[in-house]
């Protein structure tokens, strides 16, 4: 072990947060490490909205859930696959040619571009003594807090993260065991799903102790209700309108 993985075997999201502002200096550290993230070919195909003004933030935790740490949060950052960018200064350097920033392939890129300069991000905040969560809400109504935050065509909000200075010590959530996402030279079918039974194991006593005994519902039977679930099924027809996976 070393302090690198010492950190990111640490990691525990963070849902309350203390009043302590997060500086300017901090932001552009967090966000500059980010920057240097790997990104294919170079597109660089992701911008960042950071969301200080306590209106705006009310706003967003309202069409994210009303997750009441989206407001509470100090800096709040909605990460975005863009699109845009490319498109506008490549325009004249194409001098017409046929283009492909609509394909499905490009989505991909963006949107891969983005989460991995968002983890690059979490780290960098974590290694301050800062905390994050992930938002997933931002997409409840993508349509209305793009529109919010005026992202033009070909850009989309992947997911928001609460940054700030952790108020609690929450518990570390136990993830699948190794055997089930580690595959040496091809992927064994009985291996992924065999050690998915002692992980069901080990999230009912992680949830027993949690909430005290309330619930202890195997992951798989977890997983289940959420596949039976239609979360976000307008996803596909606002991607379409916004420019993206035309072909």
């Amino acid at each position: 072990m070393n302090d690198t993985l010492t950190l990111l075997m640490n990691h525990r999201s963070i849902r309350k947060f203390k009043d302590t502002p997060i500086t300017e200096e901090q932001l552009h550290a967090i966000i500059s490490a980010a920057q240097m993230a790997s990104t294919s070919s170079n597109v660089q195909a992701y911008s960042v909205i950071a969301a200080t003004d306590p209106g705006l933030k009310k706003q967003l935790a309202e069409l994210a859930g009303n997750q009441a740490y989206v407001e509470q949060c100090p800096v709040f950052l909605v990460w975005c696959a863009d699109l845009y960018r490319l498109k506008q200064v490549t325009s004249e350097p194409l001098q017409g040619r046929l283009t492909y920033g609509d394909t499905t392939e490009n989505f991909i890129v963006a949107t891969v571009d983005a989460a991995l300069a968002a983890q690059n991000a979490a780290i960098a905040a974590e290694s301050m003594g800062l905390g994050i969560v992930y938002i997933g809400g931002v997409r409840n109504r993508i349509a209305e807090l793009s529109k919010l935050l005026g992202l033009p065509e070909l850009v989309y909000p992947v997911f928001g993260m609460c940054v700030g200075v952790p108020d609690q010590e929450p518990g570390q959530r136990p993830r699948l065991p190794l055997e089930s996402v580690l595959h040496l030279n091809g992927y064994s079918k009985e291996q992924s799903v065999e050690s998915v039974k002692s992980y069901d194991a080990a999230m009912q006593a992680y949830l027993r102790e949690r909430i005290g005994g309330k619930k202890d519902t195997p992951w798989s039977h977890l997983m289940a209700d959420r596949m039976a679930e239609p979360i976000r099924m307008h996803m596909k027809e606002f991607l379409e309108g916004k420019g993206f996976m035309k072909r």
